[in-house]
């Protein structure tokens, strides 16, 4: 029991001393009683010295709570004022609103015209290429429609002088041929500045090229397709003259026309737009080509040699004609029929020569449309897939289906047309040489026929 009650009384003073931070360390019991003691001592004269505070505070809480009540009393008082006047003063801006409105009269009228006319200048000045000098006046602008917005407050007349200013400004300039540094951005994405030739509102050029006004940047960008070299070779003599008159092609439209231009393909890229149907009847096209035109010069190496055989028949050379005259010479005691008929036979032998590659020219005359009709029906097929996943109401998603189709329908007539010329004409001249040796030797019969009657 004794080894408890000191237990007991240890645990009291550590729990009684645990927030005393300069207790000392009791040494024994006798101290750790001591200080335990001297603890409460403490706590009992604390709580005396709160108890006698809230005594004596109670005496002016009475105060306080009438203090409280007479300020409530006052700022009700000063809210009732305050409504008061503020009843008074919306019925004396509801007045003078009636007034403002009365003395506006026919200015109301103005300022909406004049903002109007603002906003109007705004939109256009936008993207007129004028606004690469002047784009200060669009803060200007867009500043003077919101004043003539509200009523509350009136444009003075140095600002509608101003906006008098900016539009007599823009219709001097639209007739202005004028130089001037600006940054341009080359068709690679580089910005350097540049001298930029103006030429009114129309168009802007620079080293020789045409550049196109972005109105969302602000800046003059190159285009990535330049008009043909009979106007852009007109450009370089516009920017080195100082006086006179210098001809140039202009766009009309402000730049629509030029816009398109860059969206419109060239020749090489319609042609890659026929894909591998496309290469193919190019490729069949250039092999007729080169097949025609070799065969037409052989054939006329070959007229010219028939032509000289024809004033020296005595002399048999190394052409069809000269062949057809050795028979003729080797056989001088064979008759008619038998003549006839080895003259015959040379004259066969010679044709297959001459009309040498004239099937191949037919054919490739004939697969061409063929072939062109082959990529109209692929490029339908890869339109309708487009329809069936995507619907029909993007027809950029078509575009490509559509431009196989018509590309290669135009690639195999452009190569079935000349070939079946080219075709038309070598078998011509084959067909002539032919009939010359035909015609020779009908006379080399009708000779031998006379010497044997």
């Amino acid at each position: 029991m004794i080894k408890h009650a000191k237990k007991a009384v240890m645990v009291l003073g550590a729990c009684l001393l645990a927030g005393n931070a300069q207790a000392a360390t009791p040494v024994d019991l006798d101290a750790l009683l001591e200080q335990v003691k001297t603890g409460r001592v403490k706590d009992a004269e604390q709580a005396q010295i709160r108890l006698d505070a809230f005594r004596q505070n109670r005496a002016n809480q009475q105060q306080l709570l009438n203090d409280m009540r007479a300020e409530q009393r006052s700022e009700e008082q000063r809210s009732e004022r305050l409504e008061d006047l503020f009843e008074q003063q919306d019925v004396e801006i509801i007045e003078l609103e009636q007034a403002l409105q009365e003395r506006l009269g026919d200015l109301k009228e103005l300022f909406g015209v004049l903002q109007q006319a603002s906003g109007d200048a705004l939109g256009q000045f936008s993207g007129s290429l004028t606004q690469v000098q002047f784009g200060e006046r669009n803060e200007f602008l867009t500043a003077f429609a919101a004043k003539m917005g509200n009523t509350s407050r009136m444009a003075s007349m140095e600002e509608i002088e101003r906006l008098w200013f900016e539009l007599q400004r823009e219709m001097v300039e639209t007739g202005k041929v004028v130089t001037f540094p600006t940054t341009v951005v080359s068709a690679e994405g580089e910005e350097a500045t540049r001298n930029v030739t103006r030429v009114g509102v129309f168009n802007a050029v620079s080293d020789g090229k045409y550049l196109e006004f972005i109105p969302e940047t602000g800046r003059l960008v190159e285009l990535q397709r330049q008009p043909q070299a009979r106007f852009t070779s007109r450009v370089s003599e516009l920017e080195s003259a100082t006086t006179g008159l210098s001809p140039i092609g202009l766009d009309p439209t402000r730049g629509q026309l030029l816009s398109l231009l860059v969206q419109s393909p060239s020749l090489g890229e319609r042609i890659a737009q026929g894909k591998t149907v496309g290469y193919v009847i190019i490729a069949i096209g250039i092999i007729g080509i080169i097949i025609a035109i070799w065969r037409l010069l052989a054939l006329s190496a070959i007229g010219t040699q028939v032509k000289k055989q024809m004033k020296n028949p005595g002399q048999p050379g190394n052409n069809p004609l000269g062949r057809v005259l050795k028979v003729h010479a080797d056989n001088p005691e064979a008759d008619v029929e038998a003549l006839e008929l080895r003259l015959g036979e040379a004259i066969l032998r010679e044709t297959p020569k001459l009309s040498s590659m004239l099937p191949l020219l037919k054919i490739i005359s004939v697969v061409a449309p063929l072939l062109g009709l082959l990529g109209t029906v692929t490029g339908m097929i890869i339109t309708f897939q487009a329809i069936t996943l995507y619907g029909a109401g993007d027809p950029k998603l078509m575009a490509g289906g559509i431009s196989t189709a018509l590309v290669t329908t135009v690639l195999g007539l452009v190569v079935a047309i000349p070939t079946v010329f080219l075709h038309t004409l070598v078998a011509s001249r084959a067909r002539s040489i032919t009939q010359i040796l035909q015609e020779e030797a009908a006379g080399i019969l009708a000779e031998r026929s006379e010497q044997a009657g």
